[in-house]
């Protein structure tokens, strides 16, 4: 849970100072046109995206989502064929809508994510139903995404669910926040309510989210280590760690260089990206999510659960048909490019 985006993906060939000088040339005549920019309607949303995923590996996954009927439409149409379980979206809502620019920009692909939020910004612990949490207290994984969407009720939503399948469940607590930029004034209170309880088993973040809590948590030690480190991935290593000192979470930190986990008073473990043409930055993530859930629910070690997540989300963003893989796909995938 809880959302669902209907996507449109601008795929702008060049890099951004390229775009906004041509944006500007359209505003100066007052309108017009960028033609020959592809574009594609696909499925969004960390969710949504990580059922698809999970369901292609062979997961029994049921959604807890609020759009309309549109959006409900556009659900069964991207997550039937995979088997998702939908009798618990509810249709008495808006859907989400996100138009994703995405940019080549210093030898990579970055993207720019304008968001109408509909009904996820609102949606909260009042739009669960008895029924939800009859499969709340019976599930093996319990997750929660997108806190920084769920602008009205996010620290909430995550509190009463995870809370209740500690009390009632048996399943794990698995929660990735996304980018809590856009709901900042509120990550005090999520912290103090969520993130430093015993709710959450695994905390999934990215470099970004690793360095935006530390700094909440710990602002003078992080302030010295982005001194002493200068890229990104090398900084987030760091707040992760300071991350596993403070919270009882195992923190689990996915970059494009690396990923990594963390529990307190134990080494980190550290696994490389898989190297492959990078076709797409949009839901890597999520991939990435539904490997390293699929590898914990097997037992696997951590570098092992570590190289499937990898190996997921490397499949995904090097897809010519943002194809998420099956089980043997997978493997086939691992053997080919392995060292």
């Amino acid at each position: 849970m809880p959302d669902f985006f209907f996507d449109r993906f601008v795929l702008y060939e060049k890099d951004f100072s390229q775009f906004a000088n041509e944006a500007h040339k359209v505003v100066r005549r007052k309108g017009g046109s960028i033609d020959n920019v592809k574009q594609v309607d696909f499925r969004g949303g960390n969710a949504a995206n990580t059922a698809a995923a999970l369901a292609r590996l062979g997961a029994t996954v049921t959604p807890i989502i609020e759009t309309d009927d549109f959006g409900f439409s556009l659900l069964k149409r991207f997550l039937e064929p995979y088997g998702v379980d939908m009798t618990h979206v509810k249709t008495k809502g808006k859907t989400a809508i996100t138009t994703a620019l995405e940019f080549h920009q210093n030898g990579g692909k970055v993207n720019l994510m304008l968001r109408d939020l509909g009904s996820l910004a609102r949606f909260g612990p009042e739009n669960l139903t008895e029924k939800d949490y009859q499969l709340l207290a019976t599930a093996d994984y319990v997750c929660v995404f997108n806190w920084a969407g769920t602008r009205e009720h996010g620290t909430e939503l995550a509190e009463t669910v995870f809370r209740y399948v500690k009390s009632d469940g048996k399943g794990k607590t698995y929660y990735d926040t996304a980018d809590p930029t856009p709901n900042k004034s509120r990550v005090p209170t999520l912290i103090k309510r969520v993130l430093y309880k015993d709710y959450v088993d695994i905390l999934s973040l990215n470099e970004n989210e690793a360095i935006q809590y530390a700094t909440y948590i710990s602002p003078k030690q992080t302030e010295n280590l982005r001194k002493q480190h200068k890229k990104p991935e090398n900084l987030a290593l760091e707040c992760a760690a300071t991350l596993a000192q403070h919270f009882t979470s195992r923190i689990d930190l996915h970059t494009t260089a690396y990923s990594a986990t963390f529990n307190k008073n134990k080494k980190p473990q550290i696994t490389p990206s898989f190297k492959v043409r990078v076709l797409r930055a949009t839901g890597a993530g999520d991939a990435w999510n539904a490997g390293n859930i699929y590898g914990d629910a097997q037992s696997l070690p951590d570098k092992a659960r570590l190289t499937i997540a990898n190996a997921v989300a490397a499949y995904y963003i090097s897809s010519p048909k943002a194809a998420h893989p099956t089980l043997n796909e997978l493997k086939n995938f691992i053997k080919t490019h392995s060292n």
